[in-house]
């Protein structure tokens, strides 16, 4: 144990024994104090904080028995339940103090004990009171977090039927075990509907796991699901715990399910069926108790129709479906959504809240919104930033794609390369680049659709 660390309070009715525990101890810790009246328990707990208490079994009025020890033992995990207790017990009490152990005491020492003993058994308890205070960070870090975000629907902005709907939807199934499958475009407020669940959940005040399923290369699937092993691959230098037990008790999110691949979708299937994972590398199963929430923006039914998605994969996460709409399908909100990007962005930016003029909001309502209500989020912040009038204009929102909803494929020609060339540049536009995605919605396979975009210069 390292010098001068840590704080320690020694409790014993014998005087010798606090003499000699302070004499020694001092050395080897920052604060030692001792106390012979146990009845001072509770007041020296309000005044001060202890890594470890070094605690007698037996005091004078009660000799042998143990009973005493047991009550103050008691006593003190009702004040700290983070307390970590070590039991000074002699040799024949050995019995009582496993007995203790059962009822929250962290380990013992006999007397008369030998230094090094001692020593290493109070490295030890400081160790766990270490481990029980950060557990507690994270759990109160956890559900100030919670607490923050934790109004219903909060992010969340819509009166149209639509999104009634899925707010309706949300309050059924929150409070059950059902999987889920969100489905929606980019931007529609998926992770914001994942959330959602949570927080109404049985599960509210443990952890939500988020994982970006396109992120994950073929080779790091298994490695950051399950974790893995020490010595598993060249860089597994300690072993380490995989999403799956991470979100253990809580929630995991696998947004966009639809880019795993055959082999992948196997693997997922078979964790989600025996409700356990072993970690690459290790034989050694263990148990995984989670809520599942999936989302995609892939049309995940055609490509089961086409055998690019199990479909017994498909019914083990779609328990209930959500569908989102796309912000051209709830044109109403879209007032109601700039407001509150608006009251938001002057929060984050100190400034006063800005108002949007009639032909502003008229101008948002035709554009077409191809990134949905996250594309909107974006445009009003940039927007609070760089105008400097109380008042914006249609001219502070700027876009780069085709303004009006009516916008539709306009070609200089038939001819049909031209019309393929605008047709592959539109898809490619709708998806932002995503080579998988607009070959998918055009039908291609990614190899076909690379030859095209080399045959027109894209």
């Amino acid at each position: 144990m390292s010098k001068k660390l840590g704080k320690i309070l020694v409790i014993d009715d014998d005087e010798d024994v606090l003499l000699a525990a302070r004499l020694f101890l001092k050395q080897h810790v920052a604060f030692v104090q001792t106390e012979k009246n146990p009845e001072l328990i509770p007041a020296l707990l309000r005044n001060e904080t202890y890594d470890v208490i070094l605690l007698d079994m037996n005091f004078t009025r009660d000799v042998s028995s143990g009973r005493e020890g047991f009550a103050w033992l008691g006593k003190i995990l009702e004040i700290d339940p983070a307390a970590v207790v070590v039991l000074i017990t002699a040799y024949g009490d050995v019995e009582m103090a496993v007995r203790a152990i059962k009822e929250g005491a962290t380990d013992f020492v006999l007397k008369p004990w030998q230094n090094e003993k001692l020593l290493a058994t109070l490295s030890a308890a400081m160790n766990l009171r270490q481990s029980r205070l950060q557990v507690d960070q994270l759990r109160s870090r956890q559900q100030l977090l919670s607490a923050d975000m934790d109004q219903n629907f909060q992010g969340f902005v819509g009166a149209c039927a639509a999104m009634q709907k899925v707010f309706g939807t949300i309050e059924k199934v929150a409070k059950t075990e059902a999987n889920i499958l969100i489905l929606g475009e980019n931007g529609t407020g998926k992770e914001l509907v994942a959330r959602e669940l949570h927080r109404q959940s049985l599960r509210a005040k443990e952890v939500f796991i988020s994982v970006d399923m396109g992120a994950l290369s073929e080779t790091l699937f298994e490695s950051e699901l399950f974790g893995h092993a020490k010595g598993a691959f060249t860089d597994a230098k300690e072993e380490r715990a995989g999403r799956f037990e991470a979100a253990s008790g809580g929630t995991l999110f696998l947004d966009e399910i639809g880019n795993l691949s055959l082999p992948l979708q196997a693997k997922l299937l078979t964790a989600l069926q025996n409700k356990q994972i072993t970690r690459l590398g290790s034989n050694k199963p263990r148990p995984i108790d989670l809520r599942l929430i999936c989302a995609t923006n892939i049309p995940i039914y055609e490509m089961v129709k086409h055998k690019e998605f199990r479909q017994d994969l498909l019914y083990r996460i779609n328990t209930v479906e959500i569908h989102l709409p796309p912000l051209r399908e709830r044109v109403e909100d879209i007032a109601l959504l700039v407001d509150h990007f608006l009251a938001a962005n002057a929060k984050k930016y100190q400034k006063p809240v800005k108002r949007l003029s009639p032909a502003t909001l008229k101008k948002l309502e035709k554009y077409s919104w191809p990134g949905n209500v996250r594309e909107l989020q974006h445009a009003v912040e940039r927007a609070v930033i760089m105008s400097e009038a109380p008042m914006l204009q249609p001219t502070d929102f700027f876009f780069t794609t085709p303004e009006t909803r009516e916008d539709a494929l306009v070609f200089e020609d038939y001819n049909l390369e031209d019309v393929e060339k605008v047709v592959i540049q539109k898809a490619l536009s709708k998806h932002g680049g995503n080579i998988s995605h607009a070959a998918k919605e055009l039908g291609l396979t990614r190899a076909a659709l690379y030859r095209r975009l080399e045959k027109y210069g894209l």
